[in-house]
């Protein structure tokens, strides 16, 4: 199904690396390397939702920076229609951000309080398309905030007079305004009520039906993500451990990594939830700026062998379900 579907985007051995200065450093001391991305890959679809989980720290939001070009790549592609973002100039890549925008975290932290929920959404017509006038702008904006569930009587209002769900709306809505064909949604309900999640997700889910919208998604919430996800990429430590369409990863993951946070996700039925067995992780994250060598997850995996460290295994498998780890195949 998805050798038919149109490639959006293609990313190929993408490395995000920060200089990271000792303390207590000479100057001519060399800073120290921070690799917060360290060689992901993988393509997106027309039409496709892929979710990106892990720990805390294991590089998810500097990803989903990389490819936007709010952080800039040590290395690798970011192929959006054929074309490199890494290799565009400031002003060539400022256009692209017309077909792809981001949704942040925090809701109200995101909007400008200076602002009121009218000028916030029409911000970025304003930046491309300067031609249109007062009216068709404010036509546009009482438009994007009905699909959003806003009601156009608040356009007047300032973002802390909203709760955080509806400030979420509110940055949905700035991000849809341009009409775009991809939405990276950086945990966009890790900040709200469970209820309140729900809602969002659902709003996404039906405005991504509505409008051909290919969503890349990021979240802690494991549940959440097999919600709403087609595929899902599995990150540790700056790495893509596995990745697999939602179903398949999620009823047989193969991963050690995955398998233990699978094993942390809650189970409607409360005989399974009592019954189910949690696969706790030993050990501390490694520090990105010492990785370990060969395997990254090698210091934790139960299943690891003399061969890991010597090795850094690579995803194989394919588009519906691949891992990285030298114990699987």
């Amino acid at each position: 199904m998805q050798a038919e579907k149109k490639v959006l985007l293609d990313i190929k051995d993408l490395k995000v690396h920060f200089n990271i200065a000792p303390k207590s450093a000479w100057p001519w001391t060399k800073p120290l390397k921070l690799k917060a991305v360290d060689g992901v890959g993988i393509r997106l679809y027309e039409g496709e939702t892929l979710g990106v989980v892990g720990e805390s720290g294991c590089g998810k939001s500097t990803f989903a920076r990389a490819v936007i070009g709010l952080v800039q790549a040590t290395e690798g592609n970011v192929v959006w229609l054929g074309q490199d973002l890494t290799k565009l100039e400031h002003n060539a890549m400022r256009e692209k951000r017309k077909e792809i925008q981001m949704i942040f975290q925090d809701p109200l932290a995101s909007l400008n309080p200076r602002m009121t929920v009218g000028d916030i959404i029409a911000e970025p017509l304003k930046t491309f398309y300067p031609e249109l006038t007062t009216d068709e702008v404010k036509a546009r904006v009482k438009e994007m905030m009905n699909k959003v569930g806003l009601l156009p009587n608040v356009i007047n209002r300032y973002p802390h007079e909203f709760s955080g769900g509806q400030c979420q709306r509110i940055g949905i809505a700035r991000a849809l305004i341009l009409r775009p064909k991809l939405i990276i949604c950086d945990e966009p309900v890790s900040a709200l009520d469970v209820s309140i999640q729900a809602q969002v997700v659902n709003l996404l889910k039906s405005l991504q039906k509505e409008m051909g919208l290919s969503l890349i998604f990021i979240a802690h919430d494991l549940s959440v993500v097999k919600h709403i996800s087609d595929r899902v990429m599995v990150m540790y430590l700056g790495n893509a451990v596995e990745i697999g369409e939602g179903d398949a990863l999620f009823d047989g993951p193969k991963h050690p990594y995955t398998k233990a946070l699978m094993s942390a996700v809650p189970i409607p039925d409360p005989e399974k939830e009592r019954n189910k067995t949690i696969q706790l992780l030993e050990g501390d994250l490694p520090s990105p700026m010492n990785p370990p060598s060969g395997c990254v997850f090698r210091t934790r995996c139960p299943q690891a062998t003399d061969s890991c460290a010597q090795k850094k295994p690579q995803l194989e498998g394919g588009d519906v379900h691949a891992v990285a780890c030298l114990n699987v195949h």
